[in-house]
């Protein structure tokens, strides 16, 4: 990991009279240190537009929340940002296409999750408390709903169907091997039963897979879901929050607790949404990104999205996020390990990965040699 210290000027032999007499630019270098330097540079930054790559597609509930807090962060700040698409391989698109940016700031992942299922799928090694510098938002939660014209009226007819017809019940997912699967694989093992799970590119067309009928179930976010679900198109099964939600002109979301009483003490399964940049970014351009990022989760704007869509803020920084990103990879970690058989690629196991089962957790952080950048 590169330093962030500058390093400093050989040492100036002033007499008394050349510094009383403010001899030249020497005076000033020589009172003038790193200080100086450090804050100059975040000063100027940044001098050009801002590119955020989001690493799902546009549309889905990542895309919505990155455009948004990015919208509200140039607002507040006046900077220039710029957002990108780049999905693919739950992530891993995106995250290679910025591991071939430079550390300078102007490079942001538009990132969902901690980036965690890109190591576990192999298609990067890069670990998220050593290679980036999470801003965590807010978080959401997954949804099954199926048709208005379904068969399937409730969740418990869709789990005895799933009973009768193992691994022929079908559920849209984000991805193979994304966020939405890994819930849907979290609830279905805990219901006993084998679902069919097929990938879309993001969210919106998991959806949307599941409002045309191409799937038996539409797997996603609430978020997603809930204008459908207003208009009468889609119909909610279950959402995995810890309790029900009301929503106006639907009614009432069960909570899979009251279906699934052993998922209680892990509700809620939610998404996590976040803002990245590369670990080794000056650190003074990531402590000025720092306060501009949360007065922008504060804002109006992204509060009106956070209530709209279901959303729920939750602020992380610094060693905060970098102990939540290996929490939730280990989680993941184990999940896919045991499910691998229906993730349908090859998965790396927890012990390959280095990380911990997740009850172990609080014992086996902080990991050895990890160093924490922000407080």
């Amino acid at each position: 990991m590169k330093s962030d210290k500058t390093k400093k000027p050989q040492s100036l032999k002033l007499n008394r009279r050349s510094f009383i007499a403010g001899a030249g630019a020497a005076g000033v270098v020589a009172a003038t240190p790193l200080f100086f330097t450090k804050n100059a540079r975040a000063a100027s930054w940044p001098e050009r537009p801002i590119t955020a790559v989001v690493m799902y597609g546009a549309g889905g509930g990542t895309d919505t929340i990155i455009r948004t807090i990015t919208a509200e962060m140039a607002r507040i700040a006046g900077w220039e940002i710029n957002v990108i698409n780049k999905p693919g391989a739950v992530g891993g698109v995106a995250t290679r296409f910025m591991l071939n940016k430079p550390e300078d700031g102007y490079w942001w992942l538009g990132a969902a999750n901690y980036n965690k299922f890109v190591r576990i799928m192999g298609h990067s090694e890069s670990k998220a408390w050593e290679d980036w510098q999470y801003f965590q938002a807010a978080n959401s939660l997954a949804s099954w709903s199926v048709r208005a014209d379904s068969p399937y009226k409730t969740f418990e007819d869709v789990i005895a169907a799933a009973k009768a017809n193992p691994g022929k019940i079908s559920i849209s997912t984000s991805g193979t091997g994304g966020l939405w699967q890994e819930l849907a694989l979290i609830v279905s093992e805990a219901a006993g039963v084998q679902l069919k799970y097929v990938p879309y590119k993001g969210g919106k067309k998991a959806t949307l897979a599941g409002l045309q009928g191409e799937v038996d179930i539409a797997g996603g976010g609430v978020h997603e879901h809930v204008e459908l679900l207003k208009a009468g198109k889609l119909r909610n099964l279950q959402q995995t929050g810890p309790s029900d939600i009301v929503i106006d002109g639907v009614g009432t979301l069960r909570s899979v607790g009251n279906m699934l009483p052993i998922l209680k003490p892990l509700l809620p399964l939610s998404g996590i949404y976040n803002l990245a940049l590369r670990r080794n970014t000056p650190l003074d351009i990531l402590e000025k990104i720092q306060p501009v990022f949360a007065e922008a989760v504060k804002s109006e704007k992204f509060q009106g999205i956070l209530k709209s869509k279901h959303f729920q803020e939750d602020i992380r920084f610094g060693k905060d996020a970098d102990r939540r990103a290996a929490q939730v990879e280990s989680v993941t970690a184990k999940t896919f390990w045991n499910t691998k058989d229906q993730i349908g690629k090859k998965v790396k196991s927890p012990d390959q990965l280095g990380l911990p089962d997740p009850d172990s957790f609080d014992k086996w952080w902080p990991p050895q040699n990890y160093k924490p950048r922000m407080g």
